[in-house]
Order: structure tokens, then C-alpha cells, then sequence
């Protein structure tokens, strides 16, 4: 199962409201690999489309294909802030990691 925690929930209701789109939600995608594994992108979408899963949580709404979900299997969608670095991070499961063999081509 994959999982949003209650920061990253909180987070992208803050953005969305931000940018008038409180009702919108928040598409996952596949956005290409690396030696380090599949990379991810993140859009602001009105409503999913055809065929896409839909998560809920804290009153956010997450969509994905099928595929997608599939690879987030079992991983944590959350929202860091640790200095310079912020954003959504994906944990646990099979989340991307870089080892010492993918040089700076993973970072």
C-alpha cells in the first residue's frame, strides 16, 4: 500500500490553496529512469484521468496510473524541510537510492 503522511497532505493542501486549485489534486507519474531507478514527477491536475487510481488523505487527492502505483507500491509519500533541502520525498519500500557506482548522473 502507499502511503501519504499527514505533512505531505498538509503541505500540498497549503499549495494548492496557494495557487487557487484548493479542489485540485496531485498527479504522480513516471518520469524516466536512472541507474539509480524510476524517477518521479508531480503535477497540479484539475481531475484524474481515465484509468488512474485516486488517494485521499486529510481531504488531498493523489492520482496515478496503474503503473505508477504499481512502483510506489509499499513506499511513503512525505514532505521534508531540512535546511536548504525541501520537498516531497518518496521512503521506504523500493524508493530510489543512489549508490557510489551511479556517480553525480543520480543526485
Amino acid at each position: 500500500m502507499l502511503t501519504i503522511t499527514d505533512t505531505a497532505a498538509e503541505k500540498a493542501k497549503e499549495i494548492l490553496s496557494s495557487e487557487g486549485k484548493s479542489e485540485w489534486g496531485l498527479k504522480f507519474y513516471t518520469a524516466g529512469s536512472s541507474c539509480c531507478g524510476p524517477s518521479y514527477g508531480i503535477d497540479i491536475v484539475e481531475e484524474p484521468a481515465a484509468g488512474d487510481k485516486t488517494l485521499e488523505k486529510n481531504g488531498l487527492k493523489v492520482f496515478m496510473d496503474e503503473n505508477t502505483y504499481k512502483s510506489l507500491e509499499g513506499m511513503n509519500i512525505d514532505y521534508i524541510q531540512e535546511g536548504e533541502r525541501e520537498g516531497f520525498v518518496l521512503t521506504g519500500g523500493n524508493a530510489p537510492s543512489c549508490g557510489p557506482s551511479c556517480g553525480s548522473s543520480c543526485g
